[in-house]
């Protein structure tokens, strides 16, 4: 889907999904290489009754779930539910005011369930599902007041394939992929090509007043990927062992290759040069991930932790270069030189992994040991990613396991490998293969970050709309964050100067992306501060860039927005709660609680927790 778009199209999926390090795509799901340390599904643990009131809860999300899937059914897909394995998302004419009405009859069903409802918690969800609809509703009325609808077809179909080609799939599913790509294709009986309808779309929508086309950037970054989302797709079908796909990608390598000569004639010469989105766009986006401030706001609060942390770093680097016999530094403070020194050893592709494996297998016992939170039996699965989800998706970043009739699926740790620029050639990272980073890396994406809170959804029976419909960036990132901070202190040195690097850049991923998009600020002054203040590599400053100005405005502020609000409340339970507080059970009780918004999630602490 267009990374633009705001409708409920795997676009809206990939916002879910993504929870990494780098980039937010619109790519939708991500899976290659099966994990060769741990399996990819373990035997599921046994999970608790179901309490009756999320029972009754999911009873009442079929009704938004009904109105949502017809239009996207891949993300269903992606969440388990079967009956949509084979479909793909409608692209059809008419097609935002379709989606309108199927949502406001959705709202009017809930709310009257919301007239009669008494359970506290059923009613919640139904809140949280009334409000999510109407975010949809507006989301859809400002795309078609100001943009352009403009598609990744290649990148939207190599998400939709890969979301069935997978290990985390079980195995009598991944047949379907096949007819989906054929529907894609419109090889299926009354189907029509996606590359047809993305052209009919894009038509309509450039007639309409004051919409603003697609950035010259992101229409670049997308035919750059093109040949490798293709060639990508085909290692997925030989990988499984289809031997009747060879129509299809014969197909999909025409239809792929001609919508790129169609973009670069008819799209690329009108996109904008300037990537900032129109206000109304990035106000929605700030809204959609969870930030309830002003970007003006946002921008303060991360500017003040940046100086404090930046300030800590300086403090810590001279212990870290003596600890780690670094002579060759004129100035044991300058932290980005300590940083460098310590990239400088990096962990071969092949060791990588087994590298990690390392850190993770430590990680769990150190948890238990200090009653962080609790820990699920499973072992965490990570591994790294193939050439087409790294150009997909290329930060390291969580891949979440079906959460609706998971049989044993495990979400998973995805460390992508080689990552390609525009001009095709590969970028160099540096910021993920040096032993140093492991620590606050494993902690963020696995535990006890996004990897436990997902699987612990999975294996309390979180109610779905706490864990599909009340999803925002601010309380998955805040509380990845969160859990890099719990580590810290059984770190050791090297590991907690690159938490603090890494919290570094969150804050200035709340001052640049906001700042770009006002237009405070430019990109080159972005990258400087970004590679000369927070140490990072120049394609890692790059990856960083894209997503702030176009993978996905307004999502960056989310790691410190959240992690913030986090904190605050957990001070404000301490405080209220005196000698009575107890870290374990708080950190539990947060997690128990779904992926609820900051707000929802205070008032669940303030009226349970806390009394």
């Amino acid at each position: 889907m267009s990374r633009q778009s705001l409708t409920a199209h795997p676009a809206a999926l990939a916002l879910a999904i993504a929870l990494s390090l780098g980039a937010a795509t619109v790519t939708p799901l991500s899976v290659a290489q099966a994990a060769t340390s741990s399996p990819a599904t373990a035997a599921p643990s046994k999970a608790p009754a179901t309490p009756a009131w999320v029972q009754r809860s999911n009873e009442f999300a079929q009704i938004l779930l009904k109105a949502q899937v017809q239009f996207s059914p891949e993300s269903a897909s992606f969440f388990g539910i079967p009956g949509y394995d084979d479909k793909v998302f409608d692209l059809g004419p008419n097609l935002e005011q379709r989606q309108t009405q199927a949502l406001e009859e959705a709202i009017a069903q809930l709310n009257e369930k919301l007239q009669v409802e008494r359970d506290p918690n059923v009613r919640q969800d139904l809140q949280i599902m009334i409000n999510q609809a109407k975010e949809s509703i507006d989301g859809i009325a400002i795309s078609q007041r100001n943009l352009v609808t403009w598609i990744d077809v290649p990148g939207a179909v190599f998400g939709g394939v890969q979301g069935l080609l997978s290990d985390q799939v079980q195995a009598e599913r991944r047949p379907f992929a096949l007819t989906r790509l054929k529907n894609y294709l419109g090889l299926v009986p009354g189907s029509t090509p996606l590359t047809q309808l993305a052209k009919d779309r894009y038509a309509e929508s450039v007639q309409r007043p004051n919409v603003v086309m697609p950035s010259k950037m992101e229409v670049e970054d997308a035919l750059a990927k093109t040949d490798t989302y293709i060639a990508g797709i085909g290692k997925l079908f030989e990988k499984y062992k289809f031997t009747d796909a060879g129509p299809a990608l014969a197909a999909l390598k025409t239809q792929m290759t001609d919508y790129a000569q169609w973009t670069r004639t008819e799209v690329l010469p009108k996109a904008r040069p300037d990537a900032r989105l129109p206000a109304e766009v990035y106000a929605y986006s700030l809204r959609q991930k969870g930030i309830d401030i002003s970007p003006e706001e946002l921008i303060a609060r991360a500017e003040t932790q940046f100086m404090e942390t930046r300030a800590a770093m300086r403090q810590l680097a001279p212990l870290v270069a003596k600890e780690k016999g670094l002579k060759n530094i004129k100035d044991p403070s300058d932290y980005v030189a300590v940083l460098k020194a310590l990239k400088s050893k990096t962990i071969p592709n092949d060791k990588l992994e087994s590298s990690y494996r390392t850190v993770i297998d430590q990680i769990d016992p150190i948890i238990r040991r200090e009653r962080i939170v609790d820990v699920p039996q499973r072992p965490m699965v990570m591994r790294l990613g193939s050439e087409a989800e790294s150009a997909a998706q290329p930060a390291p970043h969580f891949l979440p396991a079906p959460m609706i009739g998971n049989t044993g699926q495990q979400g998973q740790f995805v460390l992508p490998m080689t990552v390609k620029g525009a001009d095709g050639k590969s970028l160099t990272y540096d910021d993920f293969n040096n032993e140093s980073v492991r620590w606050t890396l494993s902690a963020h994406e696995g535990r006890p970050g996004h990897e436990l809170q997902f699987t612990r959804m999975l294996e309390k029976g979180v109610s779905m709309a706490r864990s599909m419909f009340a999803f925002n960036s601010v309380n998955v990132e805040g509380w990845a964050l969160y859990a890099e901070a719990e580590m810290v202190p059984y770190e050791p040195l090297d590991g907690q100067l690159f938490a603090l690097q890494f919290r570094l850049m969150r804050a200035a991923r709340a001052i640049l992306d906001p700042m770009l998009n006002l237009g405070l600020t430019d990109r080159a002054r972005a990258g400087e501060i970004l590679e000369q203040d927070v140490g990072l590599s120049p394609a890692m400053a790059k990856q960083e860039l894209d997503r702030y100005m176009f993978n996905s405005p307004g999502q960056a502020g989310s790691y410190f927005y959240g992690y913030q609000r986090l904190m605050q409340l957990r001070m404000d339970t301490e405080v209220k709660m005196g000698r009575k507080f107890d870290r374990f059970a708080f950190n539990n009780f947060i997690l128990d609680q779904g992926m609820l918004p900051p707000a929802l999630l205070k008032q669940a602490v303030d009226e349970q927790f806390a009394r």
